[in-house]
Protein backbone atom coordinates (compact mmCIF):
# COMPACT_ATOMS: atom_id res chain seq x y z
CA UNK A 1 0.00 0.00 0.00
CA UNK A 2 1.18 3.49 -0.79
CA UNK A 3 0.68 6.51 1.45
CA UNK A 4 -2.61 7.69 -0.06
CA UNK A 5 -4.06 4.17 0.22
CA UNK A 6 -3.01 3.98 3.87
CA UNK A 7 -4.63 7.35 4.58
CA UNK A 8 -7.86 6.20 2.90
CA UNK A 9 -7.79 2.99 4.98
CA UNK A 10 -7.42 5.06 8.15
CA UNK A 11 -10.37 7.24 7.09
CA UNK A 12 -12.49 4.09 6.62
CA UNK A 13 -11.55 2.85 10.09
CA UNK A 14 -12.55 6.19 11.60
CA UNK A 15 -15.90 6.18 9.80
CA UNK A 16 -16.52 2.59 10.92
CA UNK A 17 -16.30 3.61 14.57
CA UNK A 18 -19.44 5.81 14.31
CA UNK A 19 -17.82 8.51 16.40
CA UNK A 20 -19.88 11.51 17.50
CA UNK A 21 -18.67 14.44 15.33
CA UNK A 22 -19.70 16.97 18.01
CA UNK A 23 -17.13 15.75 20.54
CA UNK A 24 -13.82 17.58 20.84
CA UNK A 25 -11.76 14.41 20.57
CA UNK A 26 -13.41 13.44 17.27
CA UNK A 27 -12.79 16.94 15.87
CA UNK A 28 -9.11 16.55 16.71
CA UNK A 29 -8.98 13.11 15.04
CA UNK A 30 -10.68 14.47 11.90
CA UNK A 31 -8.24 17.40 11.73
CA UNK A 32 -5.32 15.00 12.15
CA UNK A 33 -6.71 12.84 9.34
CA UNK A 34 -7.05 15.86 7.04
CA UNK A 35 -3.44 16.82 7.78
CA UNK A 36 -2.29 13.23 7.21
CA UNK A 37 -4.17 13.06 3.90
CA UNK A 38 -2.63 16.36 2.71
CA UNK A 39 0.85 15.14 3.70
CA UNK A 40 0.36 11.83 1.88
CA UNK A 41 -0.72 13.64 -1.32
CA UNK A 42 2.22 16.06 -1.07
CA UNK A 43 4.75 13.25 -0.57
CA UNK A 44 3.27 11.34 -3.52
CA UNK A 45 3.57 14.44 -5.73
CA UNK A 46 7.17 14.98 -4.57
CA UNK A 47 8.06 11.35 -5.36
CA UNK A 48 6.65 11.76 -8.84
CA UNK A 49 8.59 15.01 -9.37
CA UNK A 50 11.83 13.44 -8.12
CA UNK A 51 11.41 10.51 -10.51
CA UNK A 52 10.99 12.96 -13.38
CA UNK A 53 14.08 14.93 -12.29
CA UNK A 54 16.16 11.72 -12.15
CA UNK A 55 15.04 10.77 -15.65
CA UNK A 56 15.94 14.21 -17.00
CA UNK A 57 19.27 14.16 -15.14
CA UNK A 58 20.15 10.79 -16.69
CA UNK A 59 19.35 12.18 -20.16
CA UNK A 60 21.52 15.25 -19.50
CA UNK A 61 24.37 13.02 -18.27
CA UNK A 62 24.22 10.94 -21.46
CA UNK A 63 24.18 14.08 -23.62
CA UNK A 64 27.12 15.54 -21.71
CA UNK A 65 29.05 12.31 -22.15
CA UNK A 66 28.47 12.50 -25.92
CA UNK A 67 29.64 16.12 -25.96
CA UNK A 68 32.78 15.27 -23.96
CA UNK A 69 33.61 12.53 -26.46
CA UNK A 70 33.38 15.02 -29.32
CA UNK A 71 35.13 17.92 -27.59
CA UNK A 72 37.98 16.00 -26.05
CA UNK A 73 38.19 13.56 -28.98
CA UNK A 74 39.17 10.65 -26.81
CA UNK A 75 40.59 8.08 -29.21
CA UNK A 76 40.92 4.54 -27.98
CA UNK A 77 44.13 4.16 -29.99
CA UNK A 78 45.93 6.79 -27.93
CA UNK A 79 48.71 5.74 -25.60
CA UNK A 80 47.73 5.96 -21.92
CA UNK A 81 51.27 6.44 -20.63
CA UNK A 82 52.53 9.74 -19.26
CA UNK A 83 55.69 9.72 -21.36
CA UNK A 84 56.65 12.23 -24.03
CA UNK A 85 56.71 9.57 -26.75
CA UNK A 86 53.04 10.02 -27.64
CA UNK A 87 52.79 13.81 -27.72
CA UNK A 88 53.50 14.40 -31.40
CA UNK A 89 54.35 12.93 -34.76
CA UNK A 90 56.83 10.12 -34.90
CA UNK A 91 59.16 9.28 -37.74
CA UNK A 92 60.61 5.94 -38.70
CA UNK A 93 64.23 6.21 -39.81
CA UNK A 94 66.79 3.73 -41.05
CA UNK A 95 70.32 4.27 -39.82
CA UNK A 96 72.72 4.50 -42.81
CA UNK A 97 75.55 2.98 -40.74
CA UNK A 98 73.96 -0.12 -39.18
CA UNK A 99 70.61 -0.37 -41.01
CA UNK A 100 68.58 -0.37 -37.80
CA UNK A 101 65.08 1.08 -38.00
CA UNK A 102 64.30 3.53 -35.21
CA UNK A 103 61.24 5.61 -34.31
CA UNK A 104 61.89 9.17 -33.17
CA UNK A 105 59.73 12.13 -32.28
CA UNK A 106 60.01 15.51 -33.94
CA UNK A 107 62.07 17.11 -31.15
CA UNK A 108 64.67 14.33 -31.30
CA UNK A 109 64.67 14.51 -35.07
CA UNK A 110 65.40 18.25 -35.04
CA UNK A 111 68.19 18.07 -32.46
CA UNK A 112 71.73 18.86 -33.67
CA UNK A 113 73.23 15.86 -31.89
CA UNK A 114 71.07 12.99 -33.20
CA UNK A 115 72.68 9.59 -32.88
CA UNK A 116 71.40 6.14 -33.78
CA UNK A 117 70.22 4.43 -30.59
CA UNK A 118 71.41 1.06 -31.91
CA UNK A 119 75.00 1.84 -32.97
CA UNK A 120 75.60 5.36 -31.65
CA UNK A 121 76.57 6.72 -35.10
CA UNK A 122 75.79 10.42 -35.58
CA UNK A 123 74.10 11.31 -38.86
CA UNK A 124 72.46 14.32 -40.47
CA UNK A 125 68.84 14.58 -41.51
CA UNK A 126 67.81 16.91 -44.36
CA UNK A 127 64.16 17.91 -44.64
CA UNK A 128 62.39 18.45 -47.99
CA UNK A 129 60.18 21.53 -48.38
CA UNK A 130 56.91 19.61 -48.04
CA UNK A 131 57.92 18.19 -44.59
CA UNK A 132 56.58 14.79 -45.67
CA UNK A 133 59.93 13.21 -46.48
CA UNK A 134 63.38 13.42 -44.98
CA UNK A 135 66.70 12.55 -46.53
CA UNK A 136 69.19 10.67 -44.37
CA UNK A 137 72.45 10.66 -46.25
CA UNK A 138 70.63 9.66 -49.44
CA UNK A 139 67.80 7.45 -47.95
CA UNK A 140 64.18 8.59 -47.92
CA UNK A 141 61.51 7.66 -45.39
CA UNK A 142 57.97 8.90 -45.01
CA UNK A 143 56.33 10.33 -41.93
CA UNK A 144 53.91 7.92 -40.18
Amino acid sequence: MNLTEKAAYLKGLMEGLDLDASKKEVKVLNAMYDLLDDLALTVTDLDSDIDQVYDELDAIDEDLSDIEDVVFDEDEDECDCDCDCCDGDTYELTCPACGATVEVDEDTLLSDDFRCPACGEKFEIDFDEDDEEVDIKGEETEKE
